[in-house]
């Protein structure tokens, strides 16, 4: 097995809050239990509320827990925090790391002396991470002055300038246009093959989750209530792939195939679309079944939609 690099047990947070005249404790966080390995790509995913921000400040030293215990790579968060410093990389969508009013070239020297590194390791990481990231043309602009596309990709250098075992994104494409979020996360994915980076995740976009997360925890009012794939947890709650084929000729609808339920179609039939539970049959089964009807020019196969599969989960659990 690999070497955990955060480790939950029984791990909680509460606060205590006026209401009126009265204080009432409140739950962030129950009480968590949870294994994260070196190398991993893990989803932290929840709603607004569900204890996500809590757990990460626990895990690099922010919060104190009120019960159970948290390492993160081998070390305690909140007695160890300036150790843990130097194995952890943060990026907060909504907050900057970097100093406003000075170029982005300066702000990297400074975060390179304060972690310590060396005038080699320092030139030879920011070298690798400025053309990976393609942040050349603005290396001298200050701050203040980025596109918000730039300043995230600036952000996540920052994050990663000292090579830290585990980065931890909290909403790093919020705001982001298509083109800077593909940059972004085709940036992580190379980071995680080349360097063997551990990545925690906490986001509500979910194309992030479905193409930088290989497993997902999902939290509901403070309590784990999957660990897993994300194809797991649409099969738990029952949610559906869709067969979207396109047509040879137009046809009427393709009512009656077994295992399926005819979803619409589209330019007077030549594309229809039909969904189906993967427990029960396949995508290679219901093609077979609509080529025996009709001739297929092209076909796609749509995976559930990740927001509706959380939904479902809450549902459930109300």
């Amino acid at each position: 097995m690999s070497e955990p690099v955060i480790v939950m047990e029984g791990l909680g947070r509460d606060f205590k809050v006026r209401d009126g005249l009265t204080r009432r404790t409140v739950t962030a966080v129950g009480a968590l239990d949870a294994r994260i390995d070196a190398g991993e790509a893990v989803g932290y995913i929840g709603a607004n509320g569900a204890g996500k921000s809590t757990t990460i400040k626990m895990l690099t030293g922010i919060l104190v827990p009120t019960r159970g215990s948290a390492t993160t790579c081998g070390l305690r968060p909140v007695p160890d925090r300036r150790r843990l410093a130097r194995e952890v990389g943060v990026v907060f969508g909504q907050r900057s790391q970097l100093w406003w009013d000075l170029p982005v070239r300066e702000s990297f020297r400074i975060l390179a002396a304060i972690h310590g590194l060396g005038a080699t390791q320092e030139t030879e990481r920011t070298d690798e991470l400025v053309e990976r990231l393609e942040l050349e043309e603005f290396l001298g602009t200050p701050v203040r002055q980025l596109s918000l596309g730039q300043r995230m990709r600036a952000e996540v250098a920052a994050a990663l300038l000292h090579s830290p075992r585990l980065v931890i994104l909290d909403e790093p494409t919020i705001g982001l246009d298509v083109l800077s979020k593909q940059r972004l996360r085709e940036f992580l994915v190379a980071e995680r093959r080349t360097h063997g980076t551990t990545l925690v995740l906490t986001t509500h976009d979910m194309g992030d989750v479905e193409r930088l997360c290989d497993r997902v925890l999902l939290v509901d009012r403070g309590s784990l209530v999957w660990d897993g794939t994300l194809t797991g947890l649409s099969r738990t709650v029952g949610a559906r792939r869709v067969l979207v084929v396109d047509l040879v000729e137009s046809t009427p609808d393709l009512l009656g195939i077994p295992d399926t339920e005819h979803l619409g179609s589209e330019g007077g039939g030549l594309r229809q679309r039909l969904a189906f539970d993967a427990e029960h049959t396949t995508a290679a089964k219901v093609l077979a079944a609509v080529s025996e009807r009709v001739e297929v020019l092209d076909l796609a196969v749509e995976e559930p939609d990740v927001e509706d599969v959380v939904r479902r989960v809450y549902a459930s659990r109300r």
